[in-house]
């Protein structure tokens, strides 16, 4: 599925990332543990192209996402390859106020150039799978805490993503419903084999993924 071979990231003097390796496969839920500045977020925002590693054909960088390399793509071939290939969850779920779930929700597949009736009937059946399809018309003030990154998760999903990147996904959540998303990452891998990489603090959610990796001083050191 995803493979980066020496991905180093540095900011002036400070070198955040220091040759990291990693492998994951089709439908594996992987979690990324380690201590605030471990490297964790950063590596995560170059995996999902939101950042550039430092110097990649020095330093023999490779990272490819179902052996497609993304490395030397323009910003215009990064920005199409993003939308049509990965889905992101953040900590807070970043919808945007004046739209309601169900907008912000198509807000990919309007610049996928997706056919609108298909991608609304799809959105709706994906609210129904997250248990949320009262709320397609609630603007995101109108919807709790939980309701809001269920919506976030749907954001990720809707262009079918080979993957999805979540960093602290459950950060601001009470347990109760950070236990119900945790859930829900699993549920969504069985049903349709989606491959999640997880950065958390949440110990709960480390422990049952499939595969935890563990990142000290820029370098995934289990």
């Amino acid at each position: 599925m995803i493979t980066a071979v020496n991905v180093r990231k540095s900011y002036g003097n400070l070198e955040v990332l220091k040759g990291v390796n990693l492998h994951i496969k089709t439908g594996e839920v992987v979690s990324i543990v380690g201590e605030s500045g471990a490297g964790k977020s950063t590596l995560l925002q170059i995996l999902g192209t939101l950042d550039s590693p430092s110097n990649p054909v020095q330093n023999g960088t490779e990272i490819t996402l179902n052996g497609e390399s993304f490395i030397n793509m323009s910003d215009r071939q990064i920005s199409m390859f993003r939308n049509q290939n990965i889905g992101f969850v953040f900590q807070f779920h970043q919808l945007l106020p004046e739209f309601t779930a169900l907008e912000n929700v198509l807000l990919p597949t309007k610049i996928a150039g997706a056919n609108e009736k298909e991608a609304t009937e799809k959105a709706i059946s994906i609210f129904e799978d997250l248990k949320i399809a009262e709320r397609l018309q609630h603007k995101p003030n109108q919807l709790s805490g939980g309701e809001a990154q269920r919506v976030a998760v749907a954001r990720a999903l809707i262009n079918s993503p080979k993957i999805i990147y979540a960093d602290e996904p459950t950060g601001n959540l009470d347990s109760k419903n950070a236990d119900d998303l945790h859930r829900l990452f699993f549920d969504l891998r069985d049903k349709y084999n989606q491959t999640f990489v997880i950065v958390t603090h949440n110990p709960n959610l480390a422990e049952i993924t499939d595969r935890k990796l563990v990142m000290k001083d820029g370098l995934i050191i289990e």
